[in-house]
């Protein structure tokens, strides 16, 4: 399966030391060899990068490492093929417009049945079954509240219970952002970890690279990541729960939603 990262944090911060770990997962240490790539929200702004080649082989990976671009909420993802061909139009993460903003997806899993589930407003552009649940789960949205919603709260709970149906068709853990708030949701593996004063180190699990985040840091700075597995060993990682959904906005839980069985 496919693997996910993301974060959020309340200062534009860069995602390079995570990332050095999560592309060796892409052919080095883990088989997801099947593309990737990375999208980052940055001053009102949204800027991506795709490649349907290995990430641990990848020169545009290793320029998002040597690149530090300082964004609020990141979401990428590296794939292990499994419906839909290996190339650009299959690889994550994938963008609409809702409400004049882009909507990034990506999805670790496999559904069956997902061909029967209606589109209409949001039509793929590639042959995943992921990219066609987004399809759904965005006109969904969009048919549930056309204008942007006074609650959000309003929102948090309709798209629950849309990732739970999405559940109930097979593996569905999600990563999904507006720009200001960071989804997760969790159907089998989904972990994070939240930095903040006072920072110490951090080691990677799949590459010799450490950090002292005291020097990179403030004490007001709130960084959450978000992965499949946890990208550090020397640090205290917390698994989310099987049907739950978490909420981030700069860097902290906003809302949970626990599943519904």
């Amino acid at each position: 399966m496919c693997e996910l990262l993301g974060m959020s944090a309340n200062v534009p911060t860069d995602i390079c030391f995570s990332f050095s770990g999560f592309l060796h997962r892409g052919g080095g240490t883990g088989p997801h060899r099947d593309g990737w790539g990375i999208a980052f929200y940055e001053e009102g702004g949204y800027r991506e990068f795709r490649d349907p080649h290995p990430s641990v082989d990848s020169p545009i990976a290793r320029l998002i490492c040597d690149y530090p671009i300082k964004s609020n909420v990141v979401i990428s993802h590296i794939r292990q093929a499994n419906v839909g061909g290996v190339r650009l139009a299959n690889t994550h993460p994938f963008t609409r417009e809702m409400w004049g903003r882009p909507w990034c997806y990506a999805h670790n899993g496999q559904l069956s049945g997902w061909e029967q589930l209606a589109l209409d407003m949001y039509t793929p552009v590639g042959s995943t079954d992921s990219e066609h649940a987004f399809c759904w789960l965005m006109g969904e949205l969009r048919r549930a509240f056309p204008v942007p919603p006074d609650d959000w709260s309003a929102l948090w709970a309709t798209l629950h219970d849309l990732c739970e149906q999405l559940r109930a068709l097979g593996v569905f853990n999600l990563l999904l952002s507006d720009g200001q708030y960071l989804y997760t949701y969790c159907s089998t593996k989904l972990a994070h970890i939240t930095r903040r004063a006072p920072f110490g180190d951090a080691e990677l699990s799949d590459a010799e690279i450490t950090v002292n985040f005291a020097e990179h840091t403030t004490p007001d700075d709130v960084v959450s990541v978000i992965a499949t597995e946890p990208l550090t060993h020397n640090e205290a990682w917390q698994r989310m729960v099987p049907g739950e959904l978490l909420v981030w906005r700069e860097g902290e839980i906003q809302a949970r939603y626990c599943p519904s069985s």
